[in-house]
């Protein structure tokens, strides 16, 4: 019972923190719309991306200007979708908030220019744009759009594709090129890659660590991380060569923006525990992605 009461404590926490950053996150990137992207004429890559040259194609061709909120909504229903039957409700519809926060926060979000350098804003815009979706993503859940795909072949695959959707992202901004000039879209695929070296930097999920556990206090620990991070362990009989006790060895793999946080639990649990943290290169099997439900 008081494991039940601890897990439920921790879920409402969690998803309090789910909101929080991912509200943040949203904001941050209306903002940085309004304030860099606009003021640059750049297109940022993704489902937003496609939706700014979309507006752009009916302002400039047709003399009709689109609000933002629902051709961003529409874009981003079919890979919600496959979001929902493949990650998970929970995390598709937390995201599915944040896509309708974004939409309206750039709707409402006055202008706010801050420089005129293209390159400046180029290069600061995507910083600021791979924060933004890096928040998201540590807190559980996303910007909506290609991030979708990114976190379907991590939680399935356990895959870094990011670089692949940089691509896919260029490929509309080529065409983006070939409608509206090269300029800006040179300039926007400097913005697209920056934002993905910051979300590389930032968002470090697929990184896989494993954690070798000396311990006394094995059943202890491993409520611990069961509790923390929602991740097993695999536990081995050991002997201290020296002292000649029983000891137990646990064999635990964890994210690296988990490490640190199991770290501390463990050694609150037991602080005479012996930890080994080494980077792990490959991993294959099931992996437990505790934020995506």
């Amino acid at each position: 019972m008081k494991q039940h009461n601890t897990l439920e404590r921790l879920d409402l926490k969690r998803e309090i923190r789910i909101l929080a950053l991912g509200l943040i996150g949203s904001l941050i990137m209306a903002i940085n719309i309004k304030s860099f992207v606009h003021t640059g004429g750049l297109y940022p890559g993704g489902f937003n991306g496609v939706t700014l040259l979309i507006q752009t194609s009916f302002d400039r061709f047709l003399g009709i200007h689109l609000p933002f909120s629902p051709i961003s909504l529409a874009l981003n229903a079919i890979p919600a979708i496959f979001s929902f039957r493949t990650i998970g409700k929970r995390f598709t519809i937390n995201t599915a908030l944040i896509i309708v926060a974004t939409s309206v926060f750039t709707d409402i979000v006055p202008a706010m220019p801050i420089t005129q350098d293209i390159l400046l804003i180029s290069v600061f815009g995507g910083l600021i744009n791979g924060a933004a979706i890096s928040l998201c993503l540590i807190g559980g859940t996303s910007t909506g759009g290609t991030d979708f795909i990114a976190v379907y072949f991590l939680e399935k695959k356990n895959r870094d594709v990011w670089n692949f959707i940089l691509m896919g992202n260029a490929t509309v901004l080529i065409l983006a090129g070939l409608m509206f000039g090269w300029d800006k879209a040179l300039y926007s695929i400097i913005f697209q890659f920056t934002s993905t070296q910051m979300i590389h930097l930032l968002y470090q999920e697929h990184n896989k660590i494993t954690m070798f556990i000396v311990t006394e206090l094995p059943y202890e620990i491993y409520l611990e991380i069961m509790v923390t991070v929602h991740h097993s362990a695999t536990e081995i009989s050991a002997t201290g060569m020296y002292s000649q006790e029983p000891k137990t060895l646990l064999y635990c793999v964890v994210s690296s923006t988990e490490a640190k946080i199991v770290t501390r639990k463990i050694l609150e649990a037991d602080p005479k525990a012996m930890i080994n943290v080494v980077k792990t290169e490959t991993f294959r099997g099931r992996f437990h992605q505790p934020r995506h439900y």
